[in-house]
């Protein structure tokens, strides 16, 4: 097998298939160039990213320590529904059932009576509670504790990721090679043969996995598969992005605020800060979005500033022949929710589930494979999407597009089903959860019309009691974590301001 690209896509494909394929008699090469650079600004995880470390049996306090991680709850947006607002996105639910009924109906029911403050859903969110208090507390794997309802995520530097990685393939025998592709041979059937790299060393494989990048130098610079653009549904095409020093200790989330036309994200990491502007060139020109990304930043900048040019969309097949696309190969998605790195892990793992058992690929491996990656990437299209049009703004002209731009039926429809009943569209595949949903449209002003009836059951007065019995749990739940910094310090740690 070869693996074509390092990074995070490379490294993260040759850790896992090293380690899930040992035994098997598979041989793993990666060949990838120095003087390449790759992305490298996608810092930010989700929460399934601890799955992926570990089943590679990753020491969470190692790993940490050698990333430069911080711990994250979950993802705050800032003038996203209008300016002003803020709202985060916790990896947890908001509240519990009463008599049978979803929280966020009750909620609502007080929300329109006037008996709560727009912001007052974060009240019931234990994580979110934590995070704006600066602390940070592991689940407790007791089913019954209160502390076993949210989960966690890492922000992490990419880079040291990557080789973090590497080490951990390299010592499984995954051979890496220095070098740049020249020439890519197909065989008769329009599979791939062989690479020849700029040294003149000819690589064959039977099978390869596409990681180089947004050229996809195999899938579609070799195969031809063709791209499916979503700039219409996701207008950013931009982005710049810079590093500087923490202001403070590194919070626990992620912090995402709307700009004139855009948005530019914050990732406080242990010894730095992320910084980055993502933006729509039809609406700002790349000279005032860097301008605007310089003058927001706390510290001064440690490192030139990067632009980065994308076109939001997929690979119409993401497995061809004998090539498997992962990545930025495969495709993109903006990191407005940081899913980059979870997609990679949902190709890996698809890979492994349909992994071919002899050299001839059977073509029903590769269309279940691209039946699957559609759909996880269809779904979270649709979520990130959500963010720009469930907005109230139409300050720039950017935002008013963003508010009146036609939508993928998909969407329509669920955001429909939200409005009118306050019910989230459950199905088996996809990242984003019920709970998710639920964080973006209360969050960004979108109350359902009508609730479930069975919630009028229940008295006002004792819905009042209850969400505030919820929100004084939280709270002293939050409360009773230690600050996010003293936990970073205890997996030895050296945390800077």
């Amino acid at each position: 097998m070869l693996i074509l690209g390092g990074g995070t896509a490379g490294w993260m494909a040759a850790a896992a298939l090293s380690a899930k394929l040992a035994g098997t008699g598979v041989s793993i090469r990666l060949v990838e160039s120095a003087e390449i650079g790759t992305v490298g600004v996608g810092e930010a995880t989700v929460p399934h990213i601890r799955h992926f470390n570990a089943s590679l049996g990753f020491d969470e306090a190692d790993f940490m320590s050698r990333t430069e991680a911080t711990f994250k709850l979950g993802i705050e947006f800032r003038d996203w529904g209008r300016k002003g607002d803020a709202y985060i996105h916790p990896f947890a639910a908001f509240g519990r059932e009463i008599g049978g009924v979803p929280f966020h109906h009750h909620w609502t029911r007080a929300r329109r009576a006037g008996r709560v403050p727009a912001d007052g859903l974060d009240a019931v969110s234990l994580p979110i509670q934590a995070a704006r208090m600066g602390r940070f507390g592991h689940p407790s794997p007791d089913p019954s504790s209160f502390f076993s309802t949210f989960s966690y995520a890492y922000q992490f530097d990419a880079g040291l990721y990557a080789g973090y990685l590497r080490a951990y393939a390299e010592a499984r025998g995954v051979v890496r090679t220095e070098g740049k592709v020249q020439d890519v041979s197909l065989r008769a059937d329009g599979h791939v043969e062989a690479v020849t790299l700029e040294s003149g060393e000819r690589l064959v494989a039977d099978l390869f996995v596409d990681c180089s990048g947004f050229r996809g130098l195999l899938i579609e610079g070799a195969l031809k598969t063709g791209y499916e653009d979503w700039t219409r549904y996701l207008p950013c095409d931009r982005a710049v992005a810079v590093p500087c020093a923490n202001d403070g200790p590194p919070a626990p989330y992620t912090r995402a605020t709307a700009r004139d036309a855009g948005w530019m994200w914050r990732i406080p990491l242990q010894h730095r800060a992320g910084n980055g502007h993502v933006y729509c060139s039809g609406f700002m020109d790349d000279d005032a979005a860097e301008q605007a990304l310089l003058a927001q930043l706390d510290h001064p900048p440690q490192a030139a500033p990067r632009r980065l040019r994308f076109t939001t969309g997929k690979r119409r097949r993401q497995w061809v022949g004998n090539v498997v696309a992962i990545g930025l190969s495969a495709g993109f998605l903006e990191p407005l929710e940081s899913t980059s790195i979870h997609l990679i892990q949902l190709g890996i793992g698809r890979l492994l589930d349909l992994f071919p058992t002899s050299a001839d690929m059977d073509p029903l491996d590769a269309a279940e494979f691209n039946r699957l990656m559609d759909l996880e990437y269809e779904r979270v299209r649709d979520f990130i999407i959500l963010h720009y049009v469930a907005t109230q703004r139409d300050d720039t002209p950017f935002w008013n597009h963003c508010r009146t731009m036609a939508i993928p039926d998909s969407l329509a429809t669920k955001m429909e089903l939200f409005k009118q009943r306050g019910i989230v569209t459950l199905y088996r595949d996809g990242m984003f959860l019920e709970p998710s949903w639920i964080a973006v449209y209360l969050g960004q002003n979108i109350l359902p019309t009508h609730v479930d009836p069975r919630a009028a059951l229940v008295s006002d007065a004792e819905i009042d009691r209850l969400i505030a019995m919820e929100a004084e749990h939280c709270r002293r739940a939050a409360s009773s974590m230690p600050a996010h910094g003293e936990i970073l310090s205890r997996y030895k740690v050296q945390v800077t301001a």
